[in-house]
C-alpha cells in the first residue's frame, strides 16, 4: 500500500516543480525529500518524476498520482474542518437520558442554556424508568443519562462511570386540613396512624417508604397507589392519605397540599449522571454534563435558602 505521507510530499513536489523548492517550503533537506520520493516510486513500482538540472517533470503515472494527492489533501482538510466543528460544538448530535422528576426540574435549565449557546448541535432527550435508561445506554441510543439511587441499592457497575450531582431529600405531603399542616417539620412516626399514598408498580419510592416506616417501628397502611406525583398530590389534597415525595418531585405543588420537611431518619436519594465506561464523552456531552452540574448546584442552593431542612 502507498504511504499517504509520501503521496502528500510528492504532490507538493509536483506543485512546486522542484525538490529543492519543496525542501525550502517544508523546512526539509533536499536529500530527505528525494529519499521519500524514491521510496514512493519503489512502492509504485515505476518512475513518477523525470529529474533534470532545472527541476522535475512528471511522468504520466506521476501526474495521475499527483491528482490523487490533491484530492487526498482536500479530503484531509475537510476532515480537519469537520472535526473542528464537532470540537467547537458547531455541529453534531447529543442524546441524553433522564427520568421524569429530573426532566421536570434539573434538566430544563441545562437544555435552554445549551441550545442557546450551541444551536448547531441537535439535542434529543429520552425519558424512561431506570431499566429503560440502562438499556438505552448499553445500546448507545444515548450518551449519558440522569439516574438516581438510594443507600440500599447503590449503582455499582464496573462498566459504568457514575458522577453524583446532588442529594434529593424527601418531604411529607399532607392535606391543608391535616392536624400537622403548618408545622415546621415532622417525623414518620408522627404519621404512623395515617393512611398512605404511595407509588404503584413496585416503584422504588414505595420501597423507600416501606423501609423508612419499618425503621421507626410501623408498617404503612396503603390507601392509594398513584402512577405519578401529581396524582399522589391530588389524592393528598382530597384527604385520602399522606405521602412521601422527593424534593425534585415537588415542582408544581397543587392547592390543598402542605409540605412538611421530614426529620431524620429519611431516605435521601442521590441524583447521578451515568455513562458507560467504554464510551468517552464527546465535547458536546462534556459541555452538557457541566451544565447539569451547575443546574444541580443551583437548585441545591435555592432549596437550602428557601428551607435549610429540605
Amino acid at each position: 500500500m502507498l504511504d499517504v505521507r509520501r503521496i502528500l510530499l510528492f504532490t507538493e513536489v509536483a506543485r512546486r516543480g522542484s525538490v529543492s523548492a519543496t525542501a525550502r517550503a517544508l523546512n526539509y533537506t533536499p536529500s530527505a525529500v528525494s529519499q521519500q520520493v524514491n521510496r514512493l516510486e519503489e512502492e509504485a513500482g515505476q518512475p513518477l518524476l523525470e529529474r533534470h538540472a532545472r527541476g522535475v517533470t512528471l511522468t504520466d503515472a506521476g501526474r495521475a498520482l499527483a491528482e490523487r494527492g490533491e484530492r487526498i489533501e482536500r479530503e484531509l482538510k475537510a476532515a480537519d474542518n469537520e472535526l473542528a466543528d464537532f470540537a467547537g460544538l458547531r455541529t453534531g448530535t447529543l442524546r441524553v437520558g433522564t427520568f421524569p422528576t429530573a426532566g421536570a426540574s434539573l434538566l430544563p435549565r441545562a437544555v435552554i442554556t445549551f441550545r442557546e449557546a450551541h444551536p448547531g448541535v441537535r439535542l434529543t432527550v429520552r425519558s424512561a424508568r431506570i431499566a429503560g435508561l440502562w438499556s438505552m445506554l448499553e445500546n448507545r441510543e444515548i450518551e449519558m443519562s440522569l439516574m438516581w439511587d438510594y443507600d440500599w441499592c447503590r449503582i455499582e457497575r464496573a462498566d459504568a462511570v457514575v458522577t453524583p450531582l446532588a442529594d434529593d431529600p424527601p418531604a411529607l405531603l399532607v392535606g391543608d386540613s391535616h392536624p400537622l399542616a403548618g408545622r415546621a417539620s415532622a417525623t414518620l412516626a408522627d404519621l404512623s396512624d395515617d393512611p398512605w399514598i404511595t407509588r404503584a408498580d413496585n416503584h422504588p419510592v414505595a420501597e423507600a417508604l416501606e423501609r423508612s416506616c419499618r425503621a421507626v417501628g410501623f408498617e404503612p397502611q396503603i390507601a392509594y397507589e398513584a402512577h405519578d406525583y401529581q396524582e399522589a398530590q391530588a389524592m393528598v389534597a382530597a384527604g385520602i392519605g399522606v405521602a412521601l415525595a422527593p424534593a425534585l418531585a415537588l415542582e408544581g405543588l397543587r392547592s390543598g397540599v402542605s409540605i412538611l420537611p421530614l426529620q431524620p431518619p429519611a431516605p435521601v436519594r442521590r441524583i447521578l449522571l451515568v455513562r458507560m465506561a467504554d464510551h468517552a464523552l464527546t465535547p458536546a456531552a462534556q459541555t452538557f454534563a457541566s451544565l447539569l452540574r451547575e443546574s444541580a448546584a443551583a437548585r441545591t442552593s435555592l432549596r437550602r435558602d428557601a428551607d435549610p431542612r429540605l
